[in-house]
């Protein structure tokens, strides 16, 4: 992953991981330690998810630039789908509070969302990428005698 591509996915996952931990907390003062639990389960979820979208796009866009619009919009209906199968699975789990889990799911996804357009407005990333090859000629290091 190139460097910028980092920087921008550290930018949007530190404010979400600081999101979902005072959500935990919120959550464990208000609802007990379910609550907490359900609250790091949703960070956790918001990342990984939002965090492996992020890198799928950023290869789609460095290797098929043409397909990035349709990959974006495949990709955020996968993530649905893959939040409701994940829904489904726990709908009546006592693992967690439900209540924390999509309070803070939501929270956590929005700060994922504000600090990514933030990072990619503050990132000074080129749209074309300049040819080094094509615009210049190699100089001969002979000496002329």
């Amino acid at each position: 992953m190139p460097s910028n591509d980092v920087r921008i996915l550290l930018q949007a996952a530190v404010p979400t991981l600081a999101v979902g931990a005072i959500a935990a907390v919120v959550s464990g003062v208000v609802v007990g330690g379910k609550g907490a639990v359900g609250a790091v389960v949703a960070a956790v979820i918001t990342i990984l998810f939002m965090g492996i979208g992020l890198y799928v796009l950023q290869r789609t866009a460095k290797s098929l630039p043409q397909l990035f619009q349709m990959m974006g919009l495949m990709l955020y209906a996968a993530q649905i789908l893959l939040l409701f199968v994940f829904l489904t699975v726990f709908k009546n789990t006592t693992l967690f509070h439900p209540r924390a889990f999509a309070f803070t799911l939501i929270a956590t996804t929005l700060a994922w969302i504000a600090a990514q357009t933030r990072a990619h407005m503050k990132a000074k990333i080129l749209y074309v990428e300049p040819d080094s090859s094509a615009g210049s000629k190699p100089e001969k290091s002979g000496h002329s005698s």
